[in-house]
């Protein structure tokens, strides 16, 4: 069995853990995250849970992708307190907040893995101006955090967007993720993540895009003949909490959960040095026939050219709201940047 496989269960191994999570007691509150537990996620995960049992009487109970089905799940039972924490990427909580897609418009993040921390743990954009449209959706933001550069799966070589043409690539059912692709020249095509895998081996699909660490961890290179790094993106994630749960606990609980976070947060940035090159490496040494590439600054400026479209299109889509935040997130950035 696949390191892949591993992650996904079947119908009754989750039917079981939803009757565990509606059964738990009060003691027990309950987190999800959209990776495997030695992945980002649940590394960020299994550190607030040590830090949480260390500092209150309650135990958090962590469900690693597929054990209570897809993101769009997990976000339900979030939003109907049979859960009580979800780390879930902005890419499929765009639907709910579509200023959240921000996060997807091309080379707005830097890729230095010091200078993101900073960014994340700075940014007035994301501190205060976030937090107020998530609780519309009854989430209460904790924090988000940068999981590494994103990189594009082929099988074909990929030097310049005209090799994307007519290529179908995997991306999350995000709108302006679907406006990056066709920028780029591809055929964006949106698929739950438990059916990337047999799609990419089926040819259904040609490409799909992730951090170098989860390509290595969902074997996506398995399924591939050239990995691309084109400098577009770094994979951001967001932990939430339901938030009539938050709001109803006591104070202390509520600066435990806030400390906890703050430490997992450190955690996670320094346990992210170096682990864009370790994977790659550990891929090259599992299939040393693939093809890494990182595209040099002239070979990505055509990328640059085409991603300013897309840019263009989020203030289109999100008006006002999403405008000022893309203005404040450029602000943050250049601050982070002095």
């Amino acid at each position: 069995m696949t390191r892949f496989d591993k992650l996904l269960t079947g119908t009754a191994a989750a039917t079981a853990l939803m009757a565990s999570a509606l059964t738990a007691s009060a003691d027990t509150w309950r987190y999800a995250f959209e990776e495997a537990m030695d992945d980002v996620q649940g590394v960020f995960a299994q550190k607030f849970k040590e830090e949480v049992e260390a500092n209150t009487d309650h135990q958090v109970q962590l469900f690693p992708y597929g054990t209570l089905g897809e993101s769009a799940d997990t976000m339900e039972q979030t939003q109907a307190g049979i859960l009580q924490f979800v780390d879930q990427s902005p890419g499929f909580t765009g639907s709910l907040i579509p200023e959240a897609q921000v996060f997807f418009v091309p080379y707005l993040l830097p890729q230095n893995t010091d200078a993101l921390g900073e960014f994340f743990r700075t940014s007035e954009a994301i501190n205060e101006m976030f937090p107020e449209l998530y609780a519309e959706q009854g989430l209460e933001l904790l924090t988000m955090f940068p999981e590494g550069e994103v990189c594009v799966t082929t099988q074909e070589p990929l030097t310049k967007p005209s090799d994307l043409n007519e290529v179908k690539v995997r991306v999350m059912t995000n709108p302006l993720l679907v406006e990056s692709y066709q920028a780029f020249g591809a055929t964006p095509t949106p698929l739950p993540w438990g059916e990337v895998y047999g799609a990419l081996q089926t040819g259904i699909i040609q490409g799909q895009e992730n951090p170098m660490f989860w390509n290595w961890s969902a074997n996506m290179y398995e399924v591939s003949e050239y990995i691309t790094c084109i400098g577009h993106n770094n994979f951001t994630t967001a932990v939430m909490a339901n938030k009539d749960f938050y709001d109803g606990l006591p104070e202390g609980d509520q600066q435990v959960i806030q400390s906890a976070i703050d430490v997992a947060f450190d955690h996670i940035i320094e346990y992210q040095q170096g682990l864009h090159a370790e994977s790659i490496e550990k891929i090259k040494e599992a299939k040393p026939s693939i093809t890494i590439t990182n595209l040099s600054k002239e070979q990505r400026q055509p990328f640059i050219e085409a991603g300013k479209k897309v840019e263009e299109r989020f203030v289109e889509m999100t008006g006002d709201s999403g405008k000022a935040i893309l203005e404040q997130m450029k602000a943050d950035l250049e601050a982070v940047a002095q």
